[in-house]
């Protein structure tokens, strides 16, 4: 049991850091706490990295301010990450985590800039790393039944494939002027995270076979 424990800290930690963000966002609606902090730290805009807010990039992966979002965003985070920090590594999970909130945010500051024509639309919410965390998951368990709208079982690779395909249907929609206030970029410059890094490490992983082949 010990053991688990120390697998699962870094998972508990984001998830604890989440939920202290957001009941920052619940005090800053009252004034106990700087609303311009928030917004300047915990918010990712083509306009905010205009303006040099480049923390902001990382903050806003930690950052939501309605329940609702919170709750399923850790609630998915936390029914697939410590299966993915277990498979890696403290290390390598926290890395990876961390580089995959970065792109999703820049992803979005990016497609709301050049595609939306919105460099002012802000973005909070970890769903980008968690897409990220998902498309990889789905890389290292390919086989392994994920449940769509939780209760629909299908192979975690082919329910990526279907996770992107919505998000760049909803992109799309969203450049001509319709789709859901969704963060349909940076979902995908998340998932495209995960991809990079799965494929990379699949690669070291068949790399790592040839030589034990070799050696024997």
């Amino acid at each position: 049991m010990r053991t688990n424990r120390r697998i699962f800290t870094l998972v508990r930690l984001i998830i604890g850091i989440n939920i202290a963000v957001f009941v920052a966002w619940l005090y800053s609606g009252s004034g106990e706490i700087d609303r311009d902090l928030m917004t300047n730290y915990f918010l990712i805009s083509f306009e905010a990295l205009q303006e040099g807010r480049y923390l902001a990039l990382l903050g806003s992966a930690f950052s939501h301010n309605m329940l609702l979002h919170v709750a399923l965003n850790l609630f998915v985070l936390n029914s697939f990450g410590p299966i993915v920090e277990m498979t890696l590594g403290a290390r390598r999970f926290l890395g990876f985590y961390l580089v995959a909130s970065v792109v999703s945010s820049l992803s979005h500051a990016l497609v709301s800039n050049y595609i939306l024509q919105e460099p002012n639309l802000p973005a909070l919410g970890a769903s980008g790393a968690i897409a990220g965390l998902i498309l990889l998951f789905s890389l290292l368990f390919p086989k392994q039944k994920i449940l769509i709208l939780g209760i629909i079982p299908v192979p975690a690779f082919f329910g990526a494939l279907l996770f992107i395909g919505l998000d760049l249907w909803g992109l799309s929609a969203q450049a001509k002027g319709g789709g859901l206030p969704i963060g349909h970029g940076a979902h995908l410059g998340g998932a495209a995270a995960g991809l990079v890094y799965g494929i990379w490490l699949r690669a070291e992983a068949s790399r790592r076979e040839k030589l034990d082949d070799l050696k024997s």
